[in-house]
């Protein structure tokens, strides 16, 4: 089973594809990850990397397209993937095509609406020290502002503030909803809501794989 997982940052695509990803025995293939891994190892790429994350921007197609071509020639990639934040361009898409042998199965689409984004990521709060992390609304820490596990104070990561969700959610207006009508026109998109709970999300994204 080949994936690629769309939707706007924030929209939970994190959570589904590890379930996803254990459901079929395929690897989950995170660009953010791999570029997180690069900027906390300080690699060339890492450093580039960041100067654009940084400003809620996305990293230019040539770095990522040379990144995800080398990971997907791995072994563990033979009977399948899921992508998770590529491709992120139909420039990107147009290059998965050229270098997969077959076809993508399915681009599975989690929709949530812009203002729910917001509210999603703009409220989010994490612990500098463990790593733990809150929502101001859903996911409350006991003492307002202390982490419940080592009682440090919790920040707001640089990312979530109003203006990179913003900028973010521009940008992906721009260059990746596209590629909606991309896999649409090629008949491979499935799409789910988002704004459910975490497990009704992940049972109408199983019915979708199913049917594809």
């Amino acid at each position: 089973m080949k994936i690629v997982l769309l939707g706007p940052p924030g929209a939970g695509k994190g959570t589904q594809a590890k379930q996803i990803s254990n459901n079929y025995n395929i690897p989950h293939i995170s660009t953010g990850d791999m570029f997180r891994k690069n900027i906390s190892e300080k690699t060339a790429l890492g450093i580039k990397a960041k100067e654009y994350m940084d400003k809620g921007l996305l990293v230019p197609d040539e770095l990522t397209i040379e990144i995800v071509k080398d990971r997907l020639g791995n072994e563990d990639c033979k009977n399948g993937f899921l992508l998770d934040g590529f491709p992120r361009t139909v420039k990107q898409a147009e290059a998965l095509d050229l270098f997969l042998t077959e076809e993508i199965d399915t681009a599975l689409l989690i929709k949530v609406p812009r203002d729910s984004i917001l509210e999603r990521m703009t409220g989010r709060r994490v612990c500098p020290k463990c790593g733990a992390t809150y929502h101001i609304k859903f996911n409350p820490a006991k003492v307002e502002n202390k982490c419940d596990v080592c009682g440090s104070e919790l920040i707001q990561r640089k990312d979530d503030s109003v203006e990179t969700v913003e900028e973010r959610l521009d940008v992906y207006h721009r260059q990746t909803e596209p590629l909606v009508e991309y896999y649409k026109s090629k008949n491979v998109l499935g799409t789910v809501d988002g704004t459910k709970h975490i497990d009704d999300v992940f049972k109408d994204i199983m019915d979708v794989l199913g049917r594809n």
